[in-house]
């Protein structure tokens, strides 16, 4: 059975920073693609950063110099460190696994950035 789950979202300032951490079990953690994707009310699901089994990586536009994604292997664990942070950024965020066709999602983590 798949599994991965997020943690480490909540309320923060702005300016403020949150670390998201996405911990997968039941898949070979090494071989996949992850991702970390966003989606704000009304809005649709976009992909935020992405970390390829090689160590690629990617980032949106809104969020270049201001977060970072890495990897732990060894953890079987991705993280998304989230600076600088502001109002836009309130989405619930979530954890993707992805190889080739194989797409697995976590329950998603609510970041909410307000004064």
């Amino acid at each position: 059975q798949v599994q991965l789950v997020e943690s480490g979202g909540g309320l923060v300032q702005p300016g403020g920073s949150l670390r998201l951490s996405c911990v997968a079990s039941g898949i070979s953690f090494s071989t996949y693609a992850m991702n970390w994707y966003r989606q704000a009310p009304g809005k649709e699901r976009e992909l935020v950063a992405s970390i390829t089994r090689g160590g690629s990586i990617m980032y949106a536009d809104s969020v270049k110099g201001r977060f970072t994604i890495s990897r732990d292997n060894a953890k079987n664990r991705v993280y998304l460190q989230m600076n600088s942070l502001t109002p836009e950024d309130t989405a619930v965020h979530y954890c993707n696994a992805q190889r080739g066709v194989q797409s697995y999602w976590g329950q998603g983590t609510q970041v909410t950035v307000s004064s």
